[in-house]
């Protein structure tokens, strides 16, 4: 089968490799020159700009677009006047739900179909193949069902539940029609949601026994300083990494998050190539947007969210005020950072 890629970066290129592995012919483009050339080395067809690459499709198109959101409309804008009846675009990137909504809408009054494929895998998904979450109409994901097969895991060696039989379906091998328009990326959302929540459980629980120790350390004894009442009860100079490592295996919080996070230790115990700023790229605030539309709550995805405002010192001004209202009622005065 025969498809298009607009976007040639982390994902949007092995995604390429991948359905080139399995047999399809990729046209491809990018902004930039240099990766549209390192794929033509690899047997892609380049495309110098996106009227070329509409161009070199043959007719019903299917166009994957993996972009950053806030582009995405532009480059639709863009391409549309060169598309015909028929053609399909499928927005592989992290999007918002209801901006798939209305472009569903909006192309299907140019009798153009779109696709909202929520992607997971990161950087490992040319060797370990992509979860898809699709949105859209069914018999629009009917006919790319190939294209979506290739680049799914398969099932692989993981043990079948309890209870299934028979031919495996598309979500034992990794894709599945979700539903319409932004179900998808619905899916998707609440996936990264929750992804937020895990990592955030894995770093706070870990950063715990990092400090089992505290009892070790000596502490100001002011009215400044909460008393740690016995530090005979944290002696415990843990290894975490290795523990990390003891968790892999047999144990109930076992992950793939965890075994990179166990990597990660094991490259980088005191983890000095980071300084902590974590990324919001938006799916965990659409995931808490829905939460409080649909009136679901969603405690840990909401705290996982907050975690990483305050990691990037948003939380600054707010910790400054309450500083302040310390000394303004009590003449309290700040310990300098890092004293306890």
């Amino acid at each position: 089968m025969q498809t298009g890629m607009i976007g040639l970066g982390r994902m949007g290129a092995n995604m390429v490799r991948r359905m080139m592995n399995a047999g399809h012919e990729c046209v491809v483009y990018n902004r930039s020159r240099g990766p549209v050339d390192e794929m033509v080395a690899e047997g892609a067809v380049g495309a110098d700009d996106l009227a070329d690459l509409v161009g070199k499709l043959e007719a019903p198109r299917s166009i994957w677009l993996m972009l950053p959101a806030a582009i995405v409309d532009r480059v639709i804008d863009d391409l549309v006047p060169h598309l015909s009846p028929g053609d399909t675009l499928i927005d592989g990137g992290n999007t918002w739900y209801k901006d798939d909504i209305d472009r569903h809408d909006r192309l299907a009054e140019q009798q153009l179909h779109y696709l909202d494929v929520g992607t997971s895998g990161g950087v490992w998904g040319l060797e370990r193949g992509y979860c898809l979450m699709i949105g859209g109409e069914a018999d629009i994901v009917q006919r790319l069902d190939p294209l979506f097969a290739a680049l799914a895991p398969g099932h692989g060696d993981i043990e079948r539940t309890a209870g299934r039989s028979g031919d495996y379906a598309s979500a034992e091998n990794g894709y599945l029609h979700c539903g319409p328009a932004g179900a998808g990326h619905f899916v998707k959302m609440v996936h990264n949601g929750i992804e937020y929540g895990i990592m955030a459980a894995y770093a706070e629980g870990f950063n715990l026994l990092k400090h089992a120790n505290v009892g070790k350390q000596s502490h100001d004894k002011d009215a400044e300083t909460a008393p740690l009442r016995d530090p005979r009860d944290f002696q415990y100079d843990i290894d975490v990494g290795a523990v990390a490592e003891l968790w892999r295996r047999g144990s109930v919080v076992s992950s793939w998050l965890l075994d990179l996070t166990a990597s990660a230790l094991n490259k980088d115990p005191a983890l000095t190539n980071f300084s902590g700023a974590v990324s919001d790229s938006g799916e965990g605030r659409w995931t808490n947007i829905a939460a409080i539309e649909a009136g679901v709550p969603v405690h840990v995805l909401s705290a996982a969210l907050y975690d990483r405002f305050n990691s990037r010192n948003e939380a600054d001004f707010a910790n400054q005020l309450l500083s302040a209202m310390r000394y303004e009622f009590g003449g309290h005065h700040e310990k300098p950072a890092g004293k306890k």
